[in-house]
């Protein structure tokens, strides 16, 4: 039986925010959604600097790094700069990606356009 993309997506949030929490970061927020901007899987904070985290996933045949488009980036960053403000949050900030691959899990820190 095939798994809906929504639950394969929620499973994979939450070993992802497992492995944060893990590594030592406070998770903040999950799915967080600025207006007509996008949305932000996870926020978290570690060493005084907040993290804007895009999770990806993906089964054997397709590697899900390459989900990680300059488009969605894009929304990424500029829902960061949405969240920050509504909150008036003025802190380091870096936007990175969480790519899940079976049970492997590559963070990757501070990505860039």
């Amino acid at each position: 039986m095939r798994e809906l993309p929504k639950i394969f997506g929620d499973k994979s949030e939450d070993l992802a925010t497992l492995f944060l929490e893990q590594e030592g970061f406070i998770v903040i927020e999950r799915n967080y959604f600025a207006r007509k901007l996008g949305e932000i899987d996870i926020i978290a904070q570690k060493d005084e600097v907040l993290h804007f985290i895009e999770v990806k996933s993906g089964k054997a045949d397709f590697d899900p790094v390459y989900n990680v488009t300059p488009d969605k980036l894009r929304k990424v960053i500029n829902s960061a700069h949405y969240y920050m403000k509504s909150k008036k949050i003025d802190v380091s900030f870096s936007v990175d990606a969480l790519i899940i691959r079976g049970d492997e899990v590559e963070f990757i820190e501070n990505v860039t356009l």
